[in-house]
């Protein structure tokens, strides 16, 4: 084996030297790491303090899967509404294209229709790309639409090689392989997606078939990602704990020991046990350039990362939105709601319907003395969406007007005061149900019709 350079680290300026060399383990029997994964019992999150440093790349950016992943648990989008939606995140990416990429398949008529028409919309970003299996008759489809870059499924754990593939780690890696140079070979970009990474013997086999892919690139000089897709939500983000598991682990194998540069990592993360989010961000802060997203979260079983989360993962780190126009998040969940007929839960951040609405009647209180006490932001300036107090028997006339001034987005000469009769007629109302004996918030379903009824007796519209 040859001698590793000895270079130069930009961030601390210190020179380093790597000297382990990690060939590929051709094992007789998987390795599934049933210490970690028992699987009649919860999967186990182990430690061994192994702490690696901070790595946040210049720039970061979010890639998005929401034709590709996000339609594997739906209905398909039709072509028009796929092309409504890229439209969308081509606005939401601002002109610095914070929203870098979004991936489509291509195996129905319908899939290559869109991937047309998004062709012709002509953006810079999102930049239209693909998702093959890696086989020849899939790569075939990449070259007839003539793809710049194509993600290419290379499912990297012991579970998916011998017992999905029924192949050998070096059967395995020699097929992708081949694959990929028929890729390189036609001048197409690939994008690895490393399935079920987070399962995987990072050092036995990951990190070794990383090694033969930037060998690759150096001799095609085309560049080669890296997606490190946590199939099964099994990342973690504790500092010091055990991989495969741990994200910062892995992008430090990554970035260290297969020579992987931050710009061509991604990150891709599901959310079955609740960690989508978290992980995605520890993917940014420790080296990897990209996070791959679904729109609303939407994807296989409990879904992708949410792509309007991190939008504002970004800005909390970032410091602001990179040119991103978040306004847009509120206009894509009415289209959705309005179009799709896909209905977001009412507690969703930033989406649903009653995420900055405020119940508790305390709470309420503070909010109509000042906003900041309850709002986690000004939502209506960032998100188009003005900060609601839910009506109870505290409300008092004031509170009244102010739900229904934001509910029907009424301003100016349109909004209404406490001392309108309208205002009256509702709290009349509203005070005999709690003299009934009620003890809940009132739903806006109820107050909907409440000022429906009272329009209709007053001859008024809203």
């Amino acid at each position: 084996m040859q001698n590793r350079p000895v270079k130069m680290n930009g961030k601390t300026n210190l020179l380093e030297l790597e000297e382990h060399m990690y060939p590929l383990v051709d094992v007789d029997t998987p390795n599934v790491f049933r210490n970690l994964f028992p699987y009649n019992e919860v999967p186990k999150i182990a430690f061994n303090d192994r702490i690696v440093p901070h790595h946040m790349p210049a720039e970061i950016w979010i890639t998005d899967t929401t034709f590709r992943d996000g339609q594997q648990s739906r209905a398909p989008y039709t072509t028009e509404q796929i092309v409504s939606i890229f439209d969308y995140l081509h606005h939401l990416g601002g002109p610095q294209g914070k929203i870098r990429q979004s991936e489509f398949f291509l195996y129905s008529k319908k899939d290559r229709d869109a991937v047309y028409k998004c062709i012709e919309r002509g953006y810079e970003f999102p930049e239209v790309t693909s998702w093959i299996r890696a086989s020849k008759k899939d790569f075939e489809l990449v070259k007839a639409l003539g793809m710049k870059e194509t993600g290419i499924l290379v499912s990297c754990s012991d579970y998916h090689i011998f017992y999905k593939m029924k192949m050998t780690r070096k059967q395995a890696m020699e097929h992708y392989l081949s694959v990929i140079r028929e890729c390189l070979d036609t001048g197409i970009s690939p994008r690895c997606h490393l399935e079920d990474i987070t399962r995987a013997d990072i050092y036995g086999y990951v990190i070794p078939f990383c090694l033969e892919l930037m060998k690759l690139m150096e001799q095609y000089q085309i560049p080669v990602k890296i997606r490190c897709c946590d199939t099964m939500g099994y990342g973690v983000n504790y500092a010091g704990a055990v991989i495969p598991r741990s994200v910062q682990g892995i992008i430090y194998g990554l970035m260290t020991h297969a020579g992987v540069p931050s710009e061509l990592i991604e990150w891709h993360g599901h959310n079955d046990f609740y960690k989508a989010v978290s992980n995605s961000t520890t993917a940014w802060l420790y080296g990897s350039s990209g996070v791959n997203c679904s729109l609303f979260g939407i994807g296989e079983r409990t879904g992708n990362t949410p792509l309007e989360a991190m939008v504002f993962e970004y800005a909390q780190l970032k410091g602001d939105f990179g040119g991103m126009d978040p306004r847009v998040i509120t206009e894509l969940a009415e289209y959705y709601e309005r179009e799709i007929g896909y209905e977001i839960p009412e507690r969703t951040p930033f989406v649903g319907k009653h995420f900055n609405i405020t119940r508790a009647g305390i709470h309420a209180d503070g909010l109509l003395k000042n906003e900041e006490i309850y709002n986690i932001f000004d939502t209506e300036k960032i998100l188009n969406r003005p900060v609601e107090v839910a009506v109870s028997n505290t409300s008092g006339l004031a509170g009244i007007a102010h739900w229904v001034n934001t509910h029907y987005k009424l301003s100016g000469e349109n909004k209404i005061d406490k001392t309108s009769e309208l205002v009256a007629m509702i709290k009349a109302w509203v005070d005999n149900q709690y003299e009934d004996g009620r003890v809940t918030v009132m739903t806006n379903g109820e107050l909907e019709s409440s000022v429906k009824e009272a329009c209709e007796r007053l001859q008024i519209t809203l």
